[in-house]
């Protein structure tokens, strides 16, 4: 991943392009609305259609720039080498699943952004000025996921929650009556997505814990898991559309789930939420890693 230090610098799958760079971007085009996946029907005895439930599909993101190395064509060659390794790297291109990155950093932004996809093509316009050190490119990133994702990626380590009420006291109660954190707006369980779309969060713990059960306050969307973790045992879930599994120790534990547990509907909402799990855990060591990028619309 490349490091993006200023506006206008675009990291197309590793290679840094703009501002301070050899690669000048001219152009981007390709930023609008995903293509749809239509699920219109056709009214067979009168006129039009009903609408149906509308997918987003793929989105083709062209990059029209140029190598510019003056009076050096070794380096321009070299350059558009880089932009042709980055297309046709092989551990990407021979693995079902695998995702490259484009990161943005727009002008008016905190920082970059990010949406995930393939390298699809890296074209020399022209060769007849290479001699001199330049040579204008088209780059075409396919995105895959129509989510812009924030950076950097945020994270929460949790310990377990109190009970499996979501908290409470335990009689006799005496006052002065205390929640043991003195501003609540910092306890542990607050995650915030500072995006417009839900975010799809990456979650981990570390045993021992027995039938830990995890839950979004706001959504009430809960993940209940019926296992028992030991000290060296790590569980992994993963949320995201494309990705979701459930491994312990790397192997499937996706029957450990159950019933009422949906990864496809586990999702941080916009704005602040609060996240809490139990589970049985009597040396207080266990602890649950949450991790997700502020999702948005749009760059």
């Amino acid at each position: 991943m490349a490091a993006i230090t200023q506006e206008w610098q675009v990291d197309f799958a590793g290679v840094l392009l703009g501002p301070g760079t050899r690669y000048p971007v001219g152009d981007i085009t390709g930023f609008g609305t995903p293509q749809v996946r239509s699920q219109d029907v056709e009214l067979t005895t009168e006129d039009g259609a009903f609408p149906g439930v509308d997918y987003y599909g793929t989105q083709t993101v062209t990059i029209e720039a140029g190598i510019r190395t003056p009076g050096d064509p070794g380096a321009a060659a070299d350059a558009l080498a880089e932009l042709k390794q980055a297309a046709s790297d092989p551990e990407t291109r021979k693995t079902a699943g695998a995702l490259q990155t484009l990161r943005v950093f727009w002008p008016g932004r905190d920082g970059p952004k990010r949406v995930l996809g393939r390298v699809r093509g890296v074209e020399a316009v022209s060769m007849a000025r290479a001699v001199f050190g330049w040579i204008p490119v088209s780059l075409v990133f396919e995105v895959t996921d129509p989510v812009w994702h924030g950076e950097p990626e945020q994270q929460v380590i949790l310990p377990l929650a109190l009970d499996d009420d979501q908290g409470g006291f335990t009689a006799p109660v005496t006052a002065p009556i205390t929640t043991g954190v003195a501003n609540p707006v910092e306890r542990p369980g607050w995650i915030a997505n500072a995006g417009d779309l839900p975010a799809w969060p990456s979650l981990k713990i570390k045993g021992p814990v027995v039938n830990p059960r995890i839950w979004i306050t706001e959504t009430g969307r809960v993940l209940e898991l019926s296992l028992t973790l030991g000290e060296s045992d790590i569980l992994q879930i993963d949320t995201r559309p494309g990705t979701r599994w459930v491994l312990r120790n790397g192997g499937n534990a996706a029957n450990a789930l159950s019933s009422v547990s949906r990864l496809d509907l586990f999702q941080i909402p916009p704005g602040r939420s609060e996240l809490r799990w139990t589970g049985a855990d009597y040396t207080n060591s266990t602890r649950l890693t949450v991790s997700w990028r502020d999702a948005h619309t749009a760059l």
